[in-house]
């Protein structure tokens, strides 16, 4: 009898915690501060993204998921139409991997590809995601791909991909970094297709309740920020002086995330210190919100071709499928 197929795990950008620091002492010192996304997930900061989803507040999760329920058969079968059988599947921003694990059925991947920079919880996930899938090649790839998108071929193998990229999470980009991103999806698919989960405009009160839930659990995420920050600074901050803040900005349609001091701080951490004022804002996130049309034409300037989706039945959330 054959024995199980191990998950594979490659950590291919150097993990440089006094350049990360330096990012992230960089960003404090900006007017306004502002610290990047990626600075949410360490170990905790993903166990706590993984709770957000299961929020009544947070559509997203449940509005992409209904529409694979709904189309997932079509999805699917389109996707290899452009792939051909057996693709590989390269999951970007993979997580727990359990979106990508539903497809798994109807696509019959060649591998999976999951690449995630919170790299110890990818490696739980793709541990957990083995035994339930014994015989697939899993490879799970600890990397920063918000700075730089690029897999070998003994990594995602020779033939057409399918890039997943599903959650919305391209809406954390500025216009010309998710441009690069896509276009570095495109090289990566080989030829193959890109599926990614789009989230829409919508009313103000959906937004913001997303970005806020009533549990609290989006401000725990937003907070842990500073945990994080301590731990890699060296720096002191004291989460209870500090408030989580989310509003939709409709001028540039996108939630911004800030966490905002609650009285005058001082923060000091390794060569640095700034004084931050009650009610001076450190910006932690944007989350652009898209028509499909403008999604449509952002794909097409990043050189895809082909283009469909499908979305929910209030037009909420799309996921487009296009080909390299």
């Amino acid at each position: 009898m054959n024995q199980p197929t191990a998950p594979r795990f490659l950590q291919l950008h150097r993990i440089d915690d006094a350049a990360l620091a330096d990012e992230a002492a960089a960003g404090l010192l900006r007017s306004p501060a502002a610290v990047a996304p990626k600075f949410f997930y360490d170990t905790l900061g993903s166990r706590l993204f993984d709770a957000i989803t299961a929020l009544d507040e947070y559509y997203p999760t449940r509005t992409e998921a209904a529409v694979f329920d709904a189309h997932g058969a079509a999805i699917a079968a389109e996707a290899l139409r452009r792939t051909g059988a057996g693709p590989a599947m390269v999951d970007l921003g993979a997580g727990n991997c359990a979106k990508a694990a539903r497809l798994f059925g109807a696509l019959q991947p060649s591998r999976y590809v999951a690449v995630d920079i919170s790299a110890e919880f990818l490696r739980e996930s793709l541990q957990a995601l083995q035994r339930a899938h014994p015989r697939l090649a899993l490879v799970g790839v600890g990397l920063d791909f918000s700075a730089r998108l690029q897999l070998g071929d003994e990594v995602v193998g020779p033939g057409p991909a399918l890039v997943f990229y599903p959650g919305s999470s391209i809406g954390n980009f500025a216009h010309d970094d998710a441009l690069r991103l896509l276009r570095s999806a495109r090289t990566l698919s080989r030829g193959g297709a890109l599926l990614i989960g789009v989230d829409l405009v919508k009313p103000r009160e959906l937004l913001e309740a997303a970005y806020d839930d009533a549990l609290g659990v989006t401000a725990a995420f937003n907070l842990n920020l500073l945990r994080h920050l301590n731990r890699l600074l060296g720096a002191d901050f004291d989460v209870r002086q500090w408030r989580h803040v989310a509003f939709f900005d409709a001028s540039a349609s996108r939630i911004e995330m800030h966490l905002e001091a609650r009285s005058d701080v001082v923060a000091t951490w390794r060569g640095g210190r700034r004084r931050f004022a009650a009610g001076e804002r450190i910006h932690t996130e944007n989350s652009v919100k898209w028509t499909t049309d403008a999604f449509g034409a952002l794909l097409q300037q990043a050189g895809w071709r082909d283009l469909c989706h499908w979305t929910d039945p209030h037009g909420g959330f799309a996921l487009f499928l296009a080909s390299a």
